[in-house]
């Protein structure tokens, strides 16, 4: 494979876009400016593409499985990191949050 599957391109540019724009699961995240404080130090924004990285699934014909809940496992995480008293639900597993590369 040369490049990444246009499925899982268009999928991660949306949620570049809607961590960009403040929108990222309205629901779970309402009434949190989160922006600030994952682009602080760069290392929770990358813990946040980590986590939708892990969890995001890809056919075999490189189509998206599970967009909506690679975004809402991040969105948890980022709930979590703004709101030290929301309890994840399930806890993450160690291959969820895993940072991959050198």
């Amino acid at each position: 494979m040369d490049h990444l599957p246009v499925d899982v391109r268009a999928a991660l540019r949306f949620f570049a876009f809607y961590i960009a724009n403040g929108t990222l699961d309205v629901d779970l995240l309402e009434g949190i400016d989160y922006r600030p404080q994952l682009m602080a130090f760069g290392s929770p924004l990358e813990q946040v593409f980590a986590i939708f990285t892990n969890v995001l699934q890809v056919d075999e014909n490189g189509e998206v499985l599970n967009e909506g809940d690679a975004q809402y496992r991040a969105a948890q995480w980022v709930r979590s990191y703004c709101d030290p008293s929301y309890l994840v639900e399930p806890p993450f597993e160690r291959w969820e949050t895993e940072l991959h590369g050198p």
